[in-house]
């Protein structure tokens, strides 16, 4: 944490690392407490430009063009999840003794403030289906009639629910590894690491620093950490985890669960964690058919919030209801439509080869649409997983080749159109090849394994044109 500690807000130094969604709202938070708040932004753009003149209007300085540089009697810095810990101003704030903190720090220690009660946090990460999980978690504690909202790297500001007017009983809290870096005294209530794969090493530098980072989210934790029982690296994240005496380990699986489990029997989602005899009882909680949509991925992660839910004391009742009101956000295996017998579902927010795998188990036989920028991701193991799936491929963006060299290797029997375009209608002509190539009773799949801006703004921009273009298609006449 460094030497220095921060007590008392009036007039302390604190540097801001970053502007954007959760910089400018720390910046702001700081200087409604009293703080000296310098922000300091690598990037000098005219969106920068912009930023930097709202918050100077109110008080706050803003340095753009150098997030290098420790400024002048800096006592404290509060970082953005997205700068890098290698990044020469925390280096310079080691050699200071001067503490970083992330937005959910700060969130944390500013919990409870002005004698509010403090909403103990439920907590989740994971490589692949935080949001998800997160907000089924949340849909569920609403159905039990508690005050509850979904925040954290869910894209609501933490800083907004513990600061705001609003007073909750309980939080549903997204967290990534890039949070729980700079959280270290982060203690929820209970949490979940839902799995562990490839993913954000070029910011973590390797993977036991990745898989490190997310095992954060387990220490001190009360009631329950929630592992994956299908994912070993998630159990030995809560071996390695120092909780607080009676925490227990609780799994999920798909399969029938053991003792102090939760899991699957007879398409009924069943507990055998929060019963009176675990040995010899099971709790039915709710029908798969409840789970929207579902897909073995998908009931995986009502799994998890189901046993964060029970962790907290809910009814049965409330967890059936609440995987029941839920609805998913869009471009998560999102049905489009049904063209001439092919269904065509928007998965683009499977960006990498983790998640594209769970989206690719769910349908049998595919079209898959594939490509992108691969984050130095390998797909080898994607395609020999998936190889038996496939009707036939269609390959987009930047590192398409990397794709089309894995099928090669692993599916060369599989048809593969490789699209050497970024225009806008790149999407347009890639949904038309893999409708030549799909018979009815096949499913056409937007899961690119891949990130989205070499060729889109986003992700939901990337499903926005995979949904137009269908749409497209359906209104064509026969």
């Amino acid at each position: 944490m460094g030497s220095r500690q921060v007590s008392t807000w009036q007039g302390k130094k604190v540097t801001v690392a970053g502007l954007g969604v959760s910089g400018i709202p720390a910046a702001r938070v700081l200087h409604g407490l009293g703080a000296a708040v310098t922000v300091v932004n690598d990037g000098d753009d005219e969106r920068s430009r912009a930023q930097a003149a709202e918050l100077e209007a109110e008080g706050i300085t803003v340095r753009l063009g150098d997030g290098a540089t420790l400024p002048a009697g800096t006592e404290l810095i509060v970082t953005t999840p997205g700068w890098k810990p290698d990044k020469p101003l925390f280096a310079a704030a080691a050699e200071a003794g001067v503490p970083v903190w992330g937005d959910v720090e700060l969130a944390w220690r500013l919990r409870g403030r002005g004698g509010r009660k403090a909403a103990p946090w439920l907590a989740v990460t994971g490589t692949n289906g935080k949001t998800t999980t997160v907000r089924m978690l949340a849909s569920i504690l609403e159905a039990a009639g508690l005050r509850t909202a979904a925040v954290g790297n869910i894209g609501v500001s933490l800083l907004d629910a513990v600061l705001g007017d609003e007073t909750y009983d309980v939080l549903a809290v997204e967290l990534s590894s890039y949070q729980l870096h700079w959280a270290p005294s982060l203690r929820a209530h209970s949490a979940a690491v839902l799995n562990i794969a490839p993913d954000h090493l070029d910011w973590h530098g390797s993977m036991e620093a990745y898989a490190a980072d997310k095992g954060r989210i387990y220490e001190g934790n009360t009631v329950a950490c929630v592992y994956n029982a299908a994912d070993k690296a998630t159990e030995d994240l809560v071996r390695e985890a120092d909780v607080e005496e009676g925490c227990r380990a609780i799994g999920f699986t798909l399969a029938a669960p053991g003792p102090s489990q939760l899991g699957v029997v007879d398409g009924i989602l069943v507990d055998r964690a929060f019963v009176e005899n675990r040995q010899q009882q099971a709790q039915e909680l709710a029908e798969v058919a409840d789970v929207n949509p579902p897909a073995p991925h998908n009931i995986a992660n009502a799994l998890a919030a189901a046993a964060l839910a029970r962790a907290y004391g809910v009814a049965p009742a409330a967890v059936r209801d609440g995987l029941r009101a839920f609805r998913p956000d869009p471009h998560r295996i999102e049905k489009v439509a049904d063209v001439a017998g092919v269904a065509y579902i928007d998965d683009s927010k499977a960006t990498n080869t983790h998640a594209a795998q769970a989206s690719l188990a769910a349908y049998d036989p595919i079209v898959w649409i594939a490509g992108g920028l691969a984050k130095g991701a390998t797909f080898d193991e994607l395609v020999e997983r998936s190889a038996k799936r496939l009707r036939g491929a269609v390959l987009i963006g930047a590192d398409r080749a990397l794709i089309r060299e894995a099928l090669a290797r692993h599916a060369p029997e599989v048809p593969v159109v490789e699209l050497d375009r970024t225009d806008t209608g790149a999407m347009s002509a890639a949904v038309l090849e893999a409708a030549r190539l799909a018979r009815p009773g096949d499913t056409v799949l937007l899961a690119p394994a891949c990130a989205s801006m070499d060729m889109f703004t986003n992700y939901n921009k990337r499903g926005e044109a995979f949904a137009d273009a269908v749409r497209a298609l359906a209104a064509e006449p026969a």
